[in-house]
């Protein structure tokens, strides 16, 4: 029997995807990039975004039309609303948290029955949800990649950002056992992964649900950066996404004394205007924003910064997004991640007006974008010249070159270079910059 697997989201749900493979696949099923040849079809999906959902319901309603001709199982999992949970439940004939995947074999068996996880009460989903994920996080992973790794490290979100729909979609924050985090890593790192990243919803609160039983974020970073230098081995650790009130000095310092910590930090700003980050419920103000900024260009002057940018959010004025625009200029991110607000059912911001007119969303986003470019291009032209660290990743669209990124996730186009190098570091000169990457020769 053959499946086929859609992946829709962010990092954590290509990890969950991950695990999902490794599930059909000990079950003897046998992956299909084709799905009209396949007898399973499956969706990890994102109810963060509409555009996700809306590609959903497109492929469901494909598939149903297909039970006319033929005998096929539909399945439905990942980061979904519970509205959208209820929606879904009428079309799919199987939907299930992810942290019921250990069961699935068993709901394959008594194909026809739907979970009825979206009718339990949140507190009924929590309490099953906290044994049934440290059940998920056994299941090995089925990588995609031979040299890159995505290892969860914590479900869930307790900051209730008002815009955001995880802690609905997740639930509360769980951290998983640290001697599971580093046993994977090190299983990874011997078996030749040069790039790994840790996941999490709120990645550097970490361990603060089990507070005197499990290590803190700083340690956990503290125990991989031991055992790289332990091992030494050459790999690149990096962690996504941190939030700016659990990110400590000790963070930044622990990354600094380390060779394989990563010395690139992605720190979500969202928005530049205070009043716009108390909407937000970010619980952080701009300047305690900017005193952890200072504080890793004192420490790490090497570090690349990457954020995230909401523009458009309800109630947004020009002064405001003015405001962000000025931040964005201040910091001079390598990059910002720019998303046009958009309410999702469930979110607390879902129950306001949506005010911000498309077109002023759509300005302002474009307006961020130039500022963006222009400020990536200025730190590009600073490495004209010299040479970089590259993990050679693939090939660009028109496979005329192979590609890859420094320690930095700055991408890099070598000239010079063939696909055998893919999964290898190599040293690259640059030579040539543009606005968000850099090309070089061998």
């Amino acid at each position: 029997m053959k499946y086929h697997l859609i992946t829709l989201g962010c990092q954590m749900n290509i990890a969950d995807s991950e695990r999902v493979i490794t599930t059909l696949n000990e079950m003897g099923m046998e992956r299909t990039e084709n799905e009209e040849e396949a007898q399973i079809l499956g969706i990890v999906a994102c109810s963060v975004r509409q555009k996700a959902i809306n590609r959903v319901y497109s492929r469901i309603h494909k598939w149903n039309k297909w039970k006319d001709k033929k005998s096929l199982i539909t399945f439905v999992s990942g980061c979904i609303l519970p509205s959208d949970q209820e929606k879904f439940m009428k079309m799919f004939d199987m939907v299930f948290p992810m942290s019921q995947l250990p069961q699935f074999p068993e709901m394959i068996s008594q194909y026809g029955i739907v979970t009825q996880m979206g009718l339990h009460s949140q507190k009924e989903n929590q309490l099953s949800g906290n044994k049934l994920i440290k059940k998920f996080w056994k299941i090995t992973p089925q990588h995609s990649s031979t040299f890159e790794a995505f290892i969860p490290i914590q479900n869930g979100c307790d900051k209730f950002c008002t815009f955001c729909a995880v802690p609905y979609t997740r639930g509360r924050e769980i951290s998983r056992p640290s001697h599971e985090i580093l046993e994977e890593i090190n299983d990874l790192v011997n078996n030749g992964y040069k790039t790994i990243t840790l996941l999490g919803q709120n990645v550097n609160s970490y361990g603060l649900d089990k507070q005197g039983s499990e290590i803190t974020f700083p340690e956990l970073l503290r125990s991989i950066g031991e055992f790289g230098n332990t091992l030494q081995k050459e790999f690149w650790l990096y962690f996504t996404s941190p939030h700016p009130r659990d990110m400590t000095e000790e963070v930044i310092d622990i990354i600094a004394s380390y060779p394989v910590l990563a010395k690139m930090i992605h720190l979500p700003l969202q928005s530049g205007d205070d009043k716009v980050l108390i909407h937000m419920n970010r619980k952080h103000k701009l300047d305690e924003y900017r005193q952890i900024i200072h504080y890793i260009r004192r420490t790490i002057p090497q570090a690349t910064i990457y954020t995230d940018i909401i523009t458009g959010f309800s109630g947004e004025t020009n002064e405001q997004f003015l405001n962000t625009q000025k931040a964005l200029e201040e910091f001079k991110f390598n990059l910002a991640y720019i998303a046009q607000y958009s309410p999702r059912p469930g979110a607390v911001s879902s129950r306001w007006n949506d005010d911000i007119p498309y077109e002023v969303k759509k300005s302002r986003f474009h307006t961020l974008t130039g500022v963006m470019g222009k400020i990536s291009y200025d730190y590009n032209q600073t490495l004209l010249g010299k040479t970089t660290r590259v993990l050679v990743t693939g090939t660009d669209r028109k496979g005329e070159h192979v590609t890859g990124y420094n320690e930095g996730k700055i991408i890099v186009r070598l000239n010079n270079g063939s696909q055998d190098l893919i999964g290898k570091f190599v040293n690259v000169k640059v030579t040539e910059a543009s606005d968000f990457s850099v090309a070089g020769e061998l």
